[in-house]
């Protein structure tokens, strides 16, 4: 098992970030996600918004990678499960891999607050549990991972920021 956690400052408000991250994808710092299908959203009785999504995301793994995993899949689905609390304003994003979990577990928790000392700043915390299952360089695997999901995050970063300087763009 591998953790890998990151923690990132937006220069912008949380209500302005939350915008963005929920509108994340598509985007093209991300073109390994190909699709995002809403399965549920409810609002309950203390204001929270939830949201069920599936991601289906393109690993795009490298052919030794995918030599030592057994498998020529690419094409995966993420399930994830966010909870938007605007009195609070606190996001908390939650999502695990539902495709290939024989042989990897991909657990990950973001969490959106306003910075503790500047609330026209937002801090994002990042936690991913990751663990290959049955394979014999599975700690040198998790390892790899946990280097995507670092680069990913930096490219998620950049698509949040992507988003809000484009949506504040004045439509010509």
């Amino acid at each position: 098992m591998k953790i890998w956690s990151s923690e990132h400052v937006f220069g912008h408000p949380w209500d302005t970030v939350i915008k963005a991250a929920m509108k994340k994808y598509p985007n093209p710092m991300n073109p390994c996600v190909v699709g995002v299908d809403v399965l549920e959203r409810t609002v309950d009785s203390l204001g929270r918004l939830h949201s069920h999504r599936l991601l289906s995301t393109e690993w795009g793994l490298p052919t030794l990678v995918k030599a030592i995993l057994g498998t020529n899949m690419t094409l995966t689905y993420i399930k994830e499960h966010s909870v938007v609390d605007p009195l609070e304003k606190k996001m908390e994003l939650f999502s695990t891999n539902i495709t290939l979990t024989h042989l990897v577990s991909v657990d990950e928790r973001l969490v959106y607050t306003p910075h503790p000392e500047n609330p026209e700043m937002t801090v994002l915390t990042q936690e991913a549990i990751i663990m290959v299952k049955g394979i014999g360089l599975g700690s040198y695997l998790e390892s790899l991972m946990a280097k995507t999901i670092s680069s990913n995050a930096k490219k998620g970063w950049a698509a949040i920021e992507w988003i809000i300087q484009n949506s504040e763009d004045p439509v010509s």
